[in-house]
């Protein structure tokens, strides 16, 4: 059983399965590839992710363009062996900050590139002062949803093997020549990599606490991101140059998240 949010779905990877459409989900996407891999027959494997899908979609309907998708929770039975999680990404807003930050580096890079104010992260003061980062906070509160829904799952499929899926890396650590391909300020692209870092952080914890695995997608990822050679990286740019959406892993990038899961199944089995 796979629950999750675009970077489950696989969105704009040949070729689209499921319904409802709307969900843009890839028959390349990983959770396809690793029942594929473990001989989960087709009977026995369901999809349930969903472009856009945040946290409250997994409990209550999803609406798309195209269709409404059950909450995903509801597929989830006493029979169910094997289910990955990948969600929060949507309720941290993080595609959207990208593109705020996208839209400061804009100016960024049309006024001087800092020469003038000294200021190589403007879109991180959007979100962070002294004593408040807006980020942060919604990831807290992403763990404790995720706390949440991990004891439902545990209560509808007893039985059931669960992994919380991380996300791949997106951004360096650090600028290089990143920052302009992505419109980004240098500065802005360490900000966004320190809040994706903690999201995962967050998930890897919140996942140890209820007793479930936690598959780290970032470490054979790195390297990897947005900002790297066209030939491997896994996720793609605001302009995607493979078959993908916007920020989104590519099908190089399903099939990396695809063998980390599989990898850790079988570590967690061999334990």
């Amino acid at each position: 059983m796979a629950l999750g949010d675009s970077y489950t779905a696989g969105p704009g990877i040949p070729s689209r399965s499921g319904t409802p459409t709307g969900c843009d989900r890839s028959d390349h996407n990983y959770p396809t590839l690793v029942a594929h891999e473990l001989g989960v027959e087709t009977v026995d494997f369901h999809d349930m992710s969903c472009t856009g899908a945040t946290a409250d979609d997994l409990t209550a309907p999803q609406t798309t363009d195209r269709g409404t998708n059950p909450a995903q929770l509801s597929a989830l039975t006493t029979h169910t062996a094997l289910v990955t999680l990948g969600i929060g990404g949507n309720d941290i807003g993080f595609s959207e900050l990208i593109r705020q930050c996208a839209k400061s580096g804009i100016l960024y890079f049309a006024t001087g590139s800092g020469k003038y104010t000294g200021n190589h992260a403007p879109c991180r003061g959007q979100y962070v002062d002294d004593t408040t980062d807006t980020v942060r906070q919604k990831i807290n509160t992403v763990g404790d949803r995720l706390a949440d829904t991990l004891a439902e799952v545990r209560r509808r499929a007893p039985q059931a093997r669960v992994y919380v899926v991380g996300y791949p890396a997106i951004l360096p650590a650090a600028a290089s020549d990143c920052g302009r391909d992505m419109g980004l300020a240098p500065g802005d692209v360490t900000f966004l990599h320190q809040e994706q870092q903690q999201l995962n952080t967050t998930l890897r914890q919140r996942a140890e606490d209820a007793g479930a695995g936690y598959v780290d997608t970032y470490a054979p990822s790195n390297g990897h991101d947005v900002c790297s050679a066209r030939e491997s990286r896994w996720v793609e740019p605001l302009v995607p140059l493979a078959p993908a959406a916007p920020v989104h892993p590519n099908a190089r990038g399903e099939r990396g998240m695809a063998d980390a899961v599989i990898n850790t199944i079988k570590a967690s089995k061999g334990s």
